[in-house]
């Protein structure tokens, strides 16, 4: 069995998204739009956030896939291809964590 890769669930995530949405959690995510995925995925983040203060590697493992999940529906509903958060991960991994947080704009 090969490796299961976030490039394999996006090409899920996608396809799914072309489903309809009384078939598909992914398409009716989708179908409701940007905010609502959105608002799914921030559900997501702080149960992640919750299951990381527990110290429950279980839930946080699961939780964690249900996170990456819900961001790669908000990227494909965005027209954001997983490659262009892989390039800026790439573009930032040149430099240090510091270097690059420091070459932010300031805000």
């Amino acid at each position: 069995m090969s490796e299961f890769t976030l490039s394999d669930l996006e090409k899920i995530v996608a396809a799914r998204a072309k489903a309809s949405p009384d078939e598909s959690w992914t398409a009716k995510l989708a179908a409701a739009g940007q905010t609502k995925a959105a608002k799914k995925l921030g559900e997501e983040a702080v149960e992640t956030v919750i299951a990381a203060l527990a110290q429950d590697k279980k839930d946080l493992a699961s939780e964690s896939a249900d996170l990456l999940y819900h961001l790669l529906v908000v990227l494909n509903i965005a027209g954001i291809p997983l490659q262009d958060v892989l390039d800026e991960l790439q573009r930032r991994t040149a430099q240090s964590g510091l270097q690059e947080k420091a070459s932010r704009p300031k805000s």
